[in-house]
């Protein structure tokens, strides 16, 4: 099969022979280089993002901004029904292939940004600590690029971006999307998630289940309640609560096959406000993940079953809200390949790396669902730099040239994608 190759030139400049040194001149040319201009413009505008962080269902300024921008390029973009988030065709037409779906998410997370940066957030308690604005901006670039080559007539298939809100809200917002007709006309999506482990200029790459299934978990135990010099004479609230976090876990593991990483893990546990008071609530709150379809099924049923066993067994009462999160990623093998032969044309194949399957959550996951689709590991650390720091973290930065890589990956896919089907 023909692949394209890239080119440094104007977007709507006409194609140029093949480059010689790949051996292969009767295939044609990647066009759409992203300019410079163009790229500050981008930087900038992720920088804005970055500085008005907005949560899930509520990224109306995002919303705002990013419909400006592509109305401003001639295009013309649709808000969700939810009132957040938009798609946006380019391209589009009567007869034309099914499209190729730019996924991006654009909400933020409720932690304070602790970075001492000019770019830091204003609001305070929010930060863009998971790369969304980096995401959003990608796709912006990548359909502004598109844009000028399809008025160019040098779009092969139509491209739709889908703008994504409250993907940080379980269970997600994709299914919003979703019922809003996201996915209506579209053949095969792909999207990218930072990843601070992988260097700049790089993606990584996997077939299969590239994140795990995220649930949430809220219980709540409930006993008489006394006095701390008698804890025979009632329950012992606060022993209970803490064998549910240390012994739940180990139950599990012996019900379940240990491939399956199921895994409960408790992010909160509150009881308790005297020293000499057993006290009569106690509620704790976690995330139950686990890396394949099979036991994210049986896991509610698993996690409910355990929980009472232990709660009863040292005679409190249990109540037990298990909250249905997001399934798997799974890649599809050919919009694998779609990414990897984008990256390859754009960029080079040594900019490119296996990655592993992350116990994160993300409701990308519900795309697939529906239609195949890929998602690739987008680097953000820069060259040379050992500082660890992980997603969700106040201090999250990116070194600002993968929106660049990005943007050439998309749009290298959407090319790529388009001469295939009009090869078929």
């Amino acid at each position: 099969m023909n692949r394209l190759m890239s080119r440094e030139s104007d977007p709507g400049a006409p194609a140029g022979p093949a480059g010689a040194d790949r051996g292969a001149a009767d295939v044609p040319e990647v066009p759409g280089a992203l300019s410079e201009e163009l790229r500050a413009e981008l930087i900038a505008f992720r920088r804005d993002l970055h500085m008005h962080p907005e949560l899930g269902n509520q990224e109306f300024r995002t919303t705002a901004v990013i419909k400006a921008r592509l109305e401003k390029a001639g295009l013309s973009p649709r808000v969700l029904s939810v009132g957040t988030g938009l798609v946006c065709d380019i391209g589009a037409r009567e007869g034309a292939p099914p499209m190729l779906a730019l996924r991006a998410d654009i909400d933020a997370l409720p932690i304070p940004d602790t970075k001492t940066v000019a770019y830091r957030s204003t609001v305070p308690d929010r930060a863009h600590a998971c790369g969304h604005d980096v995401h959003t901006t990608a796709v912006l670039g990548a359909g502004l690029v598109l844009a000028e080559l399809d008025r160019a007539g040098r779009l092969p298939c139509p491209v739709r971006l889908i703008f994504q809100p409250a993907e940080e809200v379980l269970p997600g917002g994709a299914a919003d999307a979703i019922v809003s007709g996201a996915l209506e006309g579209v053949g095969r999506i792909i999207g990218v998630h930072c990843d601070p482990k992988v260097e700049v200029g790089r993606i990584g790459l996997r077939t299969g289940p590239i994140t795990s299934a995220c649930d949430r978990l809220e219980v709540s135990l409930d006993g008489p309640g006394g006095h701390t010099a008698r804890p025979h004479l009632t329950t012992d609230l606060v022993t209970a609560a803490a064998k549910v976090v240390t012994d739940v876990s180990a139950l599990i593991a012996r019900r379940v096959d240990a491939r399956s990483g199921l895994a409960v893990t408790w992010g909160r546990l509150e009881t308790g406000h005297a020293c000499n008071v057993i006290p009569q609530h106690a509620e704790l709150s976690g995330t139950v993940r686990c890396l394949d379809l099979p036991a994210w099924r049986a896991a509610p049923d698993l996690v409910h079953a355990a929980i009472d066993e232990v709660a009863t067994l040292h005679r409190a009462k249990s109540q037990i809200n298990y909250i249905r999160g997001v399934p798997p990623v799974v890649n599809e093998a050919v919009v694998t390949e779609l990414l990897r032969d984008a990256m390859t044309v754009r960029r080079g194949p040594e900019h490119i790396e296996d990655t592993e399957q992350s116990l994160g959550g993300e409701d990308f996951s519900w795309y697939l669902e529906r239609v195949p689709g890929a998602m690739a590991r987008l680097g953000v650390r820069p060259v040379g730099d050992t500082t660890r720091r992980d997603l969700h973290c106040g201090d999250f930065d990116v070194d600002e040239e993968a929106i660049a890589v990005a943007v050439d990956l998309f749009t290298g896919a959407a090319l790529l994608d388009g001469h295939r089907a009009g090869s078929a």
